[in-house]
């Protein structure tokens, strides 16, 4: 089972000739771990591309004119509220988790001026 993508439309991933494309790395993961995650039956895809949807157009809405378009920035932010809103985990473990992935450079939208603390939040794998 693979992740119905969309070719089109606001949530559509990045694409090149028809390969997805990705600009660094952590995207690659980002898009992975989505995947394997909705794989694994953690979120349905519709609940996920309705965040992913919302979080464009949020974005949209507040951007600067100037501000570069991150695809994979609100992907992950999707990805948090689908996890967040299922309760599969909890919304630190997904921040954790984000951190370490983006490991974004200083600088980027840093809400709250923590440093990153690396929790492997990978490895408490919690007996359900």
């Amino acid at each position: 089972m693979t992740a119905p993508l969309d070719i089109e439309g606001p949530a559509a991933p990045p694409r090149s000739n028809g390969e997805l494309v990705f600009a660094e790395p952590w995207e690659s993961r980002a898009f992975g771990m989505a995947v394997s995650l909705y794989e694994a039956g953690a979120f349905t895809w519709p609940e996920f591309q309705a965040a992913l949807i919302a979080r464009i157009a949020a974005w949209e809405a507040a951007a600067a004119p100037d501000e570069p378009y991150h695809y994979y920035r609100l992907w992950l932010a999707a990805l948090e509220d689908t996890l967040a809103g299922r309760c599969a985990v909890s919304a630190d473990e997904v921040t954790a988790r984000t951190l370490a992935l983006a490991q974004r450079p200083p600088g980027h939208d840093h809400r709250d001026g923590h440093a990153h603390e690396h929790h492997h939040a990978h490895e408490h794998h919690h007996a359900h």
